[in-house]
């Protein structure tokens, strides 16, 4: 069998298969502990397996076009997705994933373009590839999200043992702007809701705004999950962020909206605009203590997060968020 990424079929041979699966550049870098992956591959206790099937594909990429410039870059069993959006001069990669595989030798042959690279936010799923490159730009918040990425058994390999472990960061800012010949992406700064690190990227020609994972196709993650215990975090302002943010983001586009669409980072995309108009009305739901709260998470990654006992669903229309049940009702209901 011809296994063009990482597979994880077996939870009893985890790090053993994964070892014999991935490809022999990366081999030497793979880790073998059965530690971290965010949880997903072992528990915090003793290095035991949850007790679930861990059928992940970490670098089992596929791609397809959006428009004529413009990839769309699936992995992660089909959950997960990065952008490759051409100009006349150069290619821009939106993300690098978990840096399984070679990444960078998969775009190459999408694009005769030279490659820049930028991070929607600093997480292991999104980042922990950037060593495949000799610069990365991202957002100046990815000191403060920095252990997700970067912790010992954060993701799936020794960052260290890329080509380029001490690429450049290049930090943008709210109104940098990107030209790629022919092809201008605006840089937005996210007001902190899901992370510390999210930038919006902005194609006003192409009608396409990247969300990252600030507005996910249906949910959003809304706890902390930097691994950073210095990291700020009030229930209060990062819900009051979330809807500040889409609020924004609507206003860019005008009245011409609804030629627009989304391109999250996760369980689909392109997506409709007006999701953004559904996470403003979950927001506002929840300080009137009308949106529903579900213990029941139904989401099979979160539910491998170790954290995964104190959170909760809670729903509004077709979008929901995840976040600690304990958090969320500090600021229920006190809008009403």
């Amino acid at each position: 069998m011809d296994y063009n990424g990482l597979y994880f079929a077996s939870r009893d041979k985890l790090c053993e298969d994964a070892y014999n699966l991935a490809t022999e550049a990366n081999r030497a870098a793979l880790l073998t502990t059965g530690n971290g992956y965010m949880g997903m591959c072992a528990s915090l206790e003793g290095n035991k397996m949850p007790d679930m099937p861990l059928e992940l594909i970490f670098g089992n990429y596929v791609a397809w076009k959006y428009d004529e410039k413009t990839w769309i870059i699936s992995f992660m069993d089909g959950t997960e997705f990065i952008y490759l959006l051409e100009g006349d001069r150069y290619a821009l990669l939106t993300d690098t994933g978990y840096g399984v595989n070679d990444l960078r030798g998969f775009v190459e042959k999408l694009t005769d373009k030279e490659v820049l690279v930028i991070n929607t936010h600093y997480h292991p799923d999104h980042s922990a590839g950037n060593g495949q490159w000799t610069s990365v730009m991202l957002s100046e918040g990815w000191k403060v999200d920095a252990p997700s990425v970067e912790l010992p058994g954060a993701g799936p390999y020794d960052l260290s043992a890329y080509p380029h472990p001490d690429y450049e960061k290049k930090i943008m800012h709210d109104g940098d702007t990107i030209d790629l010949g022919g092809r201008i992406i605006k840089v937005l700064e996210a007001l902190p809701a899901h992370c510390n690190s999210s930038l919006f990227l902005i194609d006003e020609d192409h009608r396409i705004l990247i969300t990252g994972d600030e507005y996910e196709c249906s949910q959003t993650l809304m706890y902390d999950n930097s691994k950073n215990p210095d990291a700020p975090y009030n229930v209060e302002k990062r819900i009051d962020n979330l809807r500040a943010n889409a609020v924004r983001l609507k206003n860019l586009m005008g009245e011409d909206i609804r030629a627009w669409k989304l391109l999250p980072n996760h369980n689909g995309t392109p997506v409709s605009t007006e999701y953004l108009d559904e996470y403003i009305g979950l927001c506002d739901a929840i300080y009137a203590g009308t949106a529903v709260i579900e213990d029941k998470l139904g989401h099979r990654f979160i539910e491998m997060d170790p954290v995964a006992p104190e959170l909760c669903r809670v729903r509004y229309m077709h979008c929901s968020i995840f976040i600690k049940k304990a958090e969320v009702m500090k600021i229920y209901g006190t809008r009403a």
